[in-house]
């Protein structure tokens, strides 16, 4: 790789690596996901991004994905499901476990397209 300095250690050269500076913005709970998933089953691809200094950016990108694909997700499931304002105001407790159920089929949906799958490499 081009530019990078190396350190003795011994009788091995180790490489000088410093993370890029990271904006301030935090990675949400879907880019932990991403992040954790790479490190124990995608090493390579993990260790390739933080050399690049990619991960971060690629990390913030999948958490946003996440989000706006469960804003979209959810009103069609509710949509498709008939869970409206109607239901709520006569039956909350429906309303509730349906809603509990139709955001578990959003995450799932979430996490095998976005934070198990290919993701934007």
């Amino acid at each position: 790789m081009k530019g990078l300095t190396y350190s003795r250690c011994g009788d091995y050269y180790i490489p000088d690596l410093k993370l890029s500076e990271q904006a301030g913005t935090p990675i949400g709970k879907y880019g932990r996901m991403r992040k954790q998933y790479l490190e124990k089953h995608r090493p390579i691809f993990y260790n390739n991004l933080i050399l690049t200094g990619r991960l971060y950016p690629h990390l913030l990108e999948i958490d946003k994905a996440a989000n706006e694909r469960m804003d979209t997700l959810m009103p069609q499931l509710m949509e498709a499901a008939g869970v409206d304002e109607a239901l709520k105001a006569a039956d909350q407790m429906r309303w509730v476990g349906l809603m509990n159920t139709l955001k578990a089929q959003a995450e799932e949906t979430i996490l095998s397209e976005l934070i198990f799958g290919e993701g934007g490499e």
